[in-house]
């Protein structure tokens, strides 16, 4: 009698999860039947912003749907990633975030989210961090600024506290190079710049992809060195922080699509497959490397692992400095 009732009891399970599975299915075949909103966490005219817009009109023949792009910028792409979690998962809100989401997930102590409450649909593309100067700088690269600053401290500036670009430089500068520096923070990347172009600062940290790596193409900056794994094509004659004697260290801001936790799986994937597709296309990929950026392909598995990684690298960055918002 019991082996019969057992017996029934996981036929009857494994026909619930038949008929789960086929209306996850058909969910997923008839998704997207309205308009996806895209959440951006920063300001128009950023990276975030500027990729999302990209992604989005590329999508949407692809999708036969529109894709609306709702700016949310606030506490450093807090706001934005509260509202995608707290959003109903059909798959029709998705937040467009950058690195800011596996940084605040350390370095702000009063989340209203946690990493768990994120699907990682894509991470679409990245570039790697950078330090320029003054071309009236003496230092002409990394391994001679480094030099140059022994036993005296330097300062160096960023698009804000907490920023990718002021941890990244931070942690390079007092855990790695162990030389004093003095951060400095500006009210985004383009008063960061030309606080640098005048000589009010002796660095700038910054992403080399977008307004950086421009001023270097035009020679009115240097790039100091970048901390990614090989040098990049926009600016082929900068060197990586490796080639220049610091090999353990790289980072990199990236631009990823997020959506809440409890969106079906099927509609993920299906996602990640279109949004794979115009990664790949060659018009893309040349205007994202025209900007700096490397487009970045993997499954929504892959990406996962890829931000759940950066949650831990950059988490570990943040507590070897103490730093914290409250």
């Amino acid at each position: 009698m019991r082996k019969s009732w057992l017996r029934r009891r996981i036929v009857g399970a494994l026909a619930l999860f038949a008929l789960a599975l086929c209306a996850g299915q058909a969910k997923a075949q008839q998704y997207p039947a309205r308009p996806i909103t895209f959440v951006v966490a920063f300001a128009p005219g950023g990276v975030a912003d500027t990729l999302a817009r990209l992604i989005a009109h590329e999508l949407e023949p692809r999708l036969g749907q529109s894709i609306v792009v709702e700016n949310r910028p606030g506490a450093g792409g807090n706001i934005a990633a509260g509202v995608v979690s707290r959003a109903a998962a059909d798959g029709y809100t998705l937040l467009v975030t950058t690195t800011a989401l596996a940084i605040n997930l350390t370095l702000h102590k009063h989340n209203q989210f946690a990493a768990d409450d994120f699907k990682t649909v894509a991470i679409a593309a990245s570039s790697p961090e950078a330090l320029v100067a003054n071309p009236s700088n003496p230092a002409k690269n990394l391994a001679e600024l480094v030099k140059a600053a022994r036993g005296k401290s330097i300062n160096f500036g960023s698009a804000g506290v907490g920023s990718g670009s002021h941890i990244e430089a931070e942690y390079f500068f007092k855990k790695i190079a162990k030389i004093s520096a003095v951060h400095i923070p500006y009210q985004g990347g383009a008063p960061a710049i030309s606080a640098l172009m005048g000589n009010q600062i002796d660095v700038l940290a910054t992403t080399l992809g977008g307004a950086a790596a421009a001023q270097i193409k035009a020679g009115k900056l240097i790039g100091l060195g970048i901390a990614g794994a090989e040098r990049a094509a926009i600016v082929p004659n900068v060197p990586t922080y490796r080639e220049l004697g610091f090999p353990e260290f790289q980072a990199a801001s990236w631009v990823g699509i997020f959506a809440p936790a409890k969106c079906d799986p099927a509609i993920v994937n299906k996602l990640n497959a279109v949004v794979e597709v115009v990664i790949k296309d060659a018009a893309v990929q040349n205007r994202l490397k025209a900007i700096g950026f490397d487009p970045i392909n993997g499954s929504p598995a892959e990406a996962d692992s890829y931000f759940r990684s950066e949650v831990a690298k950059w988490g570990e960055m943040v507590n070897a400095l103490g730093l914290s918002i409250d």
